[in-house]
């Protein structure tokens, strides 16, 4: 049988060893090593399913391929989800790593949906991440808070903002104010022009932030005043819902502007140029004070089959290499110090990508409860249903 050669670095050597069977090591300045992987008496890999539930176009077109020549033991079932919301009720059936953002993350963890992880398998994660997902705050709880990353390790992550063509929208140069960027979705002389998200969260969290009020409103005069601004739009200015598919209305010219994922704006930029309308298209996302900002993260549910080959994935994603292929395809922010390092300086220091800690302080994260999830649900079924 071929034998597979993988890199591994010199502080995730020792963790390797202790989890394979270490054939022999090579030379090439001491940085890889020979592994004989699981194998049958007569030489054969003993393939196990390995099933992952993530995000729609969330993920380099070659990272599976490439998990599956360094494990050969893997055969992986890729299953994707365009929200989080959507996602959820799908839980009962068995994947072993799911991607949800990390209020999802915070309910699923208060409805023991997701299990403990090992982080002693994971030595690449735990070299890599970076270290101010240590510290930031994911619930308004603050036990629930420190226990995330107990269940879940950050994958990508992102600002919620707008994204516009300036050949037909104008925004004052260097503004952050809600009213004025938000307007936008709302003013009826863009009407056909407007994307929006067909997630509850985002869509409500826009009309909240551009209001004036938190995120995470529970004030019923507040979600009312909210609601009756998302039915307005709705009516008045026929917004085109969804979410993959906005990129496209947005690179193609038919939309004027969104709201963005900010990780979408590198991938609008990337779709206009590939389409060569560059000079049709001058694209840019702007980030309101008090918007969101969101961290989708590797899980393992409670009722998964593969839980050692699952923290094998989890760990290979955090492989420098395979973390910037990722970023850079999917367009979103890496929590992965190494990744980062090797980005376009461009974006690296672009602080809507990746914001300053004064900027952070600025935006929120979606709470999530019972209680908040019901009303929330309710709020956009009404947006939904309305004529």
């Amino acid at each position: 049988m071929k034998k597979l050669v993988r890199k591994i670095t010199a502080g995730a050597l020792l963790a390797t060893v202790a989890a394979f069977n270490v054939v022999a090591v090579t030379g090439c300045g001491g940085d890889s090593v020979v592994i004989d992987d699981s194998v049958t008496e007569g030489g054969d890999v003993v393939k196990q399913d390995l099933i992952i539930y993530n995000w729609g176009e969330y993920i380099a077109e070659d990272t599976i391929e490439r998990f599956e020549e360094v494990y050969p033991e893997y055969n992986v079932i890729y299953r994707t989800f365009e929200t989080n919301e959507t996602m959820y009720p799908t839980l009962d059936n068995t994947y072993d790593v799911i991607v949800p953002s990390e209020y999802m993350v915070c309910r699923l963890i208060n409805e023991e949906k997701i299990q403990p992880l090992d982080w002693s398998l994971l030595p690449t994660a735990s070299q890599y991440m970076d270290p101010m997902f240590r510290d930031l705050r994911y619930a308004e709880d603050d036990a629930l808070s420190n226990s995330v990353l107990d269940y879940a390790v950050p994958y990508l992550y992102c600002t919620v903002g707008l994204v516009y063509d300036a050949n037909k929208i104008t925004i004052p140069e260097g503004t952050t104010d809600p009213q004025v960027i938000w307007d936008i979705v709302f003013d009826q002389a863009n009407a056909g022009q407007i994307g929006m998200y067909d997630s509850m969260r985002e869509s409500i969290g826009v009309a909240l932030n551009y209001l004036g009020y938190s995120l995470n409103s529970m004030d019923e005069s507040q979600l009312n005043e909210a609601l009756q601004l998302l039915i307005s739009q709705k009516e008045n200015l026929n917004p085109a819902y969804g979410v993959d598919n906005l990129k496209d209305k947005m690179a193609s010219g038919e939309l004027a502007a969104s709201i963005a994922w900010s990780g979408d704006h590198i991938v609008m930029l990337d779709r206009i140029e590939e389409l060569g309308k560059e000079d049709e298209i001058d694209l840019r996302f702007v980030l309101p004070e008090n918007s969101n900002w969101s961290v989708d993260m590797m899980c393992i549910p409670t009722n998964a089959a593969n839980v050692e080959g699952a923290h094998k994935f989890i760990d290979f994603m955090y492989d420098p290499d395979i973390a910037l292929a990722n970023c850079e395809y999917v367009g979103y922010s890496t929590p992965n110090t190494a990744a980062k390092a090797m980005l376009d300086p461009e974006v690296a220091n672009n602080v809507y990508y990746y914001p300053t800690a004064e900027i952070f302080s600025t935006l929120e994260v979606y709470f999530t409860s019972s209680v908040i999830e019901e009303r929330y649900t309710e709020l956009w079924n009404t947006v939904k249903a309305s004529a």
